[in-house]
């Protein structure tokens, strides 16, 4: 046994499980990606232990290491995929493995030129056969940056593969196109400058070139000796890197849960209150006005009563959709409590303007909101208060759109009211849908 992977073994076990530690508290597709890949090269050091024992062992145990480090790469690119629901990705990814494991089981057990240069032809054909089939109803820039990438590999191979020290410009040319694809598929899925995803695409960057730099210094410089655990060091940066950004990514979502409605993801009254606080900054120093709409669904509480809280759930995620899609980008609709929004207009506006949107906005609850296999009709009470002309503060002005509210709800005729003690109280109205359920 070869122990001097032992140390790496250990390393690279203890931050998989720090990796699965953190990864445990929020999971992701991403994140279980990465899990696999990381479990892989553990196994890949694990194999290498075992490389220099006799008879056919070694051989095989190098195949299998080499073989881990692979499929470890192309889980890496898997995880970075933007497109992972489409059916020809999926398709892709089982064609990159099988083509990979064909090659590496030819090259590395000695097989004919011929049945080699089959093989490394395959490495670009067949991926960019799927990429052509596909791309008349699917198409995307990194899936064609990755094909150039596989059909540059193949005809690098179709030209070293064959010479003495053929195995090994080719073995370092396949891991250093995995993991260039991985670093490249990173750094399109996390543009952000953030430490973990600048530590990451660093490692992979590194990673790669380990498999350019390393045999280059052993041609040319073979005076030079570079340390084996330096070449692994990349290895443990996009570790702790991902490991950043798995934190990056958990803190990210807490503060959204802090600030965000969990059930609609609008903003909450928190969130509400301080955009409506800068927007009414922003109205003093630009002279400008500045709306505020409250609205409330009218027979809220019945829905929940007759259908259930999940249909009462159902019928606010899509109000909360309706809304979001009518207003500007510039504006903020928040749920400000059980089934009350709030809307902020900020200038230019007007008065007319706050009364065109908030009539749009009802007339979209006037007609029947499609939840389940059902339409219902609930109606809403609007109150629209202007700053400055309404008041000169914000809360002041939350109290008089508050007031202008209920005011409206309390004008409603008694037969559009829902009242728990009346027997003729009118239920909001079902119907089933025209839209057909699957």
């Amino acid at each position: 046994m070869d122990w001097s992977k032992l140390p790496d073994l250990i390393a690279v076990g203890l931050l998989a499980w720090a990796f699965a530690s953190v990864a445990r508290k929020s999971p992701t597709p991403v994140s279980a990606h990465w899990l696999w890949a990381w479990l892989l090269i553990v196994f890949h050091f694990l194999a290498f232990m075992f490389s220099l024992a006799p008879a056919s062992v070694g051989p095989i145990s190098e195949f299998l290491g080499v073989l881990a480090l692979v499929w470890a790469g192309l889980l890496f690119m898997r995880a970075s995929v933007p497109y992972r629901s489409e059916k020809s990705s999926l398709v892709l990814l089982i064609t990159l493995f099988v083509t990979y494991s064909g090659y590496l089981a030819i090259l590395m057990h000695g097989a004919p030129a011929l049945i080699l240069n089959v093989a490394a032809f395959l490495l670009g054909a067949a991926p960019l056969t799927v990429a052509l089939i596909a791309a008349p109803r699917f198409t995307h820039l990194l899936r064609w940056m990755m094909m150039a990438l596989q059909a540059s590999l193949s005809i690098l191979l179709l030209n070293v593969q064959n010479r003495a020290d053929g195995m090994d410009l080719a073995l370092n040319a396949i891991l250093f196109t995995v993991f260039l694809g991985a670093a490249i598929h990173f750094w399109n899925m996390y543009r952000r400058a953030s430490a973990g995803a600048i530590i990451t695409i660093a490692g992979f960057f590194l990673w790669a070139n380990v498999f350019t730099i390393a045999p280059s210094l052993a041609a040319w410089y073979p005076q030079v000796h570079i340390e084996k655990e330096v070449w692994n060091l990349p290895k443990y940066v996009v570790a702790i890197g991902m490991i950043l950004v798995l934190l990056e990514d958990q803190i990210a979502h807490n503060k959204h849960l802090a600030l965000h409605d969990a059930l609609t993801g609008l903003p909450n009254r928190r969130l509400f209150s301080d955009r409506l606080s800068r927007a009414l900054e922003r109205a003093r120093r630009t002279g400008m006005q500045t709306a505020l709409l409250f609205l409330d669904l009218d027979r809220f509480k019945q829905v929940n009563d007759t259908l259930g809280h999940h249909a009462g759930d159902l019928l606010l995620q899509e109000v909360a959709r309706m809304f979001s899609g009518r207003i500007r980008r510039s504006d903020t609709v928040a749920r400000t409590g059980g089934d009350e929004f709030a809307i902020i207009l900020e200038g230019p506006t007007s008065r007319e303007e706050a009364s065109h949107v908030g009539r749009s906005l009802l007339d979209l609850l006037d007609n029947p909101v499609h939840v389940g296999n059902r339409s219902i009709s609930v109606g809403a009470s609007l109150g629209i208060a202007i700053f400055p002309d309404d008041a000169q503060d914000q809360e002041s002005l939350c109290i008089r759109a508050d007031l202008r509210m209920y005011d409206s709800k309390k004008r409603l005729e008694p037969n559009q009211r829902f009242d728990a003690s009346s027997e003729t109280a009118a239920p909001p109205i079902l119907r089933p849908s025209q839209t057909p359920t699957r």
